[in-house]
């Protein structure tokens, strides 16, 4: 019987595009999908002649993969993975490998490993980010999971990631249990961040400058060559050079009303249960949510009707588009700065032991926010693995010196005008926080000690205090803790 080196279960988008990737490379595939006819359809299309097995069931497909079987899965998220599973695991045997490509949350993932590995069967759960073309062509890979299920993946693997400029392969072992789906979740909080970020930028040179699609497609393009190079500015340049079938701009007849499928919302809703300030990441995940309001956003609108403010023929546009390139790459830096803070947080947390220096070289190229930034992110922790905060590597905190006041200025010009930037405000706003060596918390935590008797310390004594603050309440103090 013929066997193949890996099997896939799935042949939508990412799983059809990942085993060509893997034939390509040398790779026999046995391929399963629950629509039989889309097997048919692979083996006699665009894997025709290629070292693919079509198979027609769960148990043909594990039949016709050498021992230790590696198994894929890239399928929709949530139940049908617990049903996949639960349908292979009669045709695996100890040692075999089970693998969740998948964007599925990391907690289900830890979940699915304890359940498998009780089996004496290895699970990996595996981010890939890269979008069709990635999978294709070589996507950035995240893996993690159970002990010694590296070894017998690692060659497909890192054999069909991308590579950088340098030839560094994107893809490497993240760690314990759900350590690789927890990482490709930030991967995409952070994609939510700067994708929101480069809208609102997008909206300023539209409704401030006064810019027309062709001339933003200029800007955004001259961009990719300098500090911002990277995957999303490139596109975004594409993008609004585009025109449809009557020559005017496509984007501009695009419904704005924004979709998402979890993982940004996921990543927002992590750093709550961490306690870590993600606010820039949430601030995206909401103005999708607040997009998608569309028909209540247009009767506010004519409720509030807003005084239309013409182009300011007076602003000095090229010292203006300096400075929306300055507050993009600020406010990028503080989004990525957060995302690392969750990473450590969790992996604290989680016990993982998260090479950051290793992450930033995984998203350099391949992933939908792969660019030039992220090769400094990899120096500074080369530099200092121990690197608490991004903000205090000497590269970024010279990077955001230099430009955070544009950054000021553009959200302070934005707000002026009623154009909403949640992103840039967050940042501006998390910057000015996290920077401050006294906030004013002292009084809200004598507000909370006053209604709640939650207690407080001192600044000029040790211990924790209690005031009657009314002389009509006890000395008896709520019990102190902090989530």
């Amino acid at each position: 019987m013929q066997k193949a080196d890996i099997g896939m279960i799935g042949l939508a988008v990412m799983g059809e595009n990942l085993s060509l990737n893997m034939l390509s490379k040398g790779f026999s595939v046995a391929v399963y999908n629950l629509e039989t006819e889309r097997v048919d359809a692979f083996v006699n299309g665009r894997a025709k002649g290629k070292a693919v097995i079509g198979t027609y069931s769960i148990k043909e497909l594990a039949e016709h993969v050498e021992k230790p079987r590696k198994i894929m899965m890239m399928i929709r998220a949530g139940k049908p993975v617990d049903i996949v599973i639960d349908q292979l695991l009669p045709f695996l045997e100890a040692g075999d490998v089970i693998i969740d490509g998948g964007n599925t949350h990391y907690l289900d993932t830890m979940r699915r490993a304890k359940k498998v590995e009780e089996r004496g069967i290895k699970y990996i759960g595996s981010g890939v980010s890269g979008g069709e073309e990635g999978a294709l062509h070589g996507p950035s890979i995240m893996p993690g999971g159970s002990d010694g299920a590296w070894p017998l993946i690692k060659p497909i693997f890192q054999t069909i990631a991308a590579r950088t400029e340098n030839g560094e392969i994107c893809c490497d072992w993240i760690g314990e249990d759900g350590s690789g789906h927890f990482v490709k979740m930030v991967h995409n909080g952070i994609e939510y961040g700067d994708m929101q970020l480069i809208t609102e930028i997008y909206q300023i040179m539209k409704d401030v400058l006064g810019l027309d699609a062709d001339q933003m497609s200029d800007v955004f393009k001259t961009w990719n060559k300098g500090d911002l190079e990277s995957y999303l500015v490139e596109i975004t340049g594409n993008i609004l050079s585009f025109k449809d079938e009557d020559g005017l701009p496509l984007v501009d007849k695009i419904l704005d009303k924004a979709g998402q499928k979890g993982t940004g919302k996921w990543t927002a809703i992590t750093a709550l249960e961490e306690g870590v300030p993600l606010t820039l990441i949430g601030e995206a995940v909401y103005a999708r949510c607040l997009s998608a309001m569309k028909s209540e956003r247009l009767i506010a609108s004519k409720v509030y009707q807003k005084k239309i403010t013409k182009p300011d023929l007076k602003l000095a546009v090229n010292d203006w588009i300096n400075d929306l390139e300055k507050a993009l790459y600020a406010a990028k830096i503080i989004s990525y700065t957060q995302g690392y803070m969750l990473m450590k947080a969790s992996a604290e947390t989680h016990n993982w032991q998260l090479n950051y220096g290793g992450i930033a070289l995984m998203w350099r190229g391949g992933c939908i926010i792969r660019s030039k930034f992220l090769g400094k992110i990899k120096e500074a922790f080369d530099k200092d693995p121990h690197l608490f905060n991004l903000l205090m590597d000497d590269f970024f905190k010279e990077a955001i010196e230099s430009r955070i006041e544009s950054l000021r200025k553009v959200v302070t010009k934005a707000i002026a005008q009623g154009i909403y930037v949640p992103a840039l405000s967050a940042a501006i706003n998390f910057f000015d926080g996290y920077t401050s060596g006294v906030l004013p918390h002292n009084l809200l935590q004598a507000q909370r000690d006053y209604f709640g008797a939650h207690t407080y310390n001192r600044v000029d004594k040790d211990g924790v205090f209690h005031t009657n603050w009314t002389g009509k309440g006890g000395s008896t103090s709520s019990t102190n803790y902090d989530i």
